[in-house]
């Protein structure tokens, strides 16, 4: 696809089906009755055949210790999950047009400008992404592939569609237009959002949830979901298992008709 320019990228997100992680106690709330079984149904939507994830970590926070030694440990979640079985998993979603595979890791970023304020609305991530897009050499030019994965520091709420990070979600992934795809990953010491993990494992696990559901449902809404229940990530919310060093979120697998 050819490059955008800054005026497409400015285009707002897609504010359809947009469904974040909620929190774990959300879950265990009774429903007005059964939910039905879990399928997802491709709507002909971009996928992401190979991954690309680019790391933004905002906020002075990230520049200093003890943030900026967990700036390493997250960045090598993503070297090792994106050709491992996480991904491999994903190849049954593959269509005609996407063959789902292996991503990358293709940089990372700290951005400690502009400041970043106690609450993180959605159209300032977008901005900040789109500033530093066009104005820092560090950052990718954006293309169907690439995912930028934006960290908030602790005490950060992110807003996203009237709800807050902590009280209403723990993580969600997003779009501008149909070439600028990203996850917004609030740091989760706060009211549920680790799980009972510790805050590393809970980021591994909330970061394993949103980049499952961008390569299978990459416009949300658009590519494989499930109408009663949300994308691959939100059938399986909050079930962990162990690969290789890290904890990741279990994720629904129409073939096995069941959370693997």
């Amino acid at each position: 696809m050819p490059e955008q320019d800054a005026t497409s990228l400015a285009l707002q997100a897609d504010p359809i089906r947009i469904v974040p992680l909620r929190l774990p106690d959300d879950l265990a709330a009774p429903t007005a009755g059964p939910a039905a079984a879990p399928e997802l149904t491709y709507r002909g939507g971009q996928l992401m055949s190979a991954v690309k994830v680019f790391t933004v970590f905002w906020g002075s926070q990230w520049a200093q210790a003890p943030r900026a030694d967990l700036i390493n440990q997250i960045n090598g979640f993503f070297d090792f999950i994106l050709t491992s079985a996480l991904i491999d998993q994903l190849a049954e979603y593959s269509v005609t047009n996407y063959q789902i595979g292996h991503g990358s890791r293709i940089g990372t970023a700290t951005v400690t400008s502009p400041a970043l304020r106690r609450v993180a609305p959605d159209g300032a991530i977008q901005h900040l992404l789109r500033h530093e897009i066009t104005t820092n050499n560090a950052f990718p030019q954006p293309d169907a592939n690439t995912l930028f994965f934006v960290y908030l520091p602790p005490g950060v709420v992110a807003v996203q569609g009237g709800s807050r990070s902590c009280s209403n979600f723990c993580g969600y992934h997003s779009n501008v237009g149909s070439q600028l795809f990203y996850a917004v990953m609030p740091y989760p010491g706060c009211n549920g959002c680790t799980g009972n993990l510790q805050p590393f494992d809970a980021l591994t696990s909330t970061s394993s949830h949103e980049l499952a559901e961008a390569i299978t449902d990459a416009i949300p809404g658009q590519g494989w979901y499930d109408d009663q229940n949300g994308e691959i990530g939100d059938i399986c919310a909050w079930q962990t298992k162990q690969l290789g060093n890290y904890t990741v979120q279990l994720l629904w697998s129409n073939q096995a008709g069941r959370c693997i």
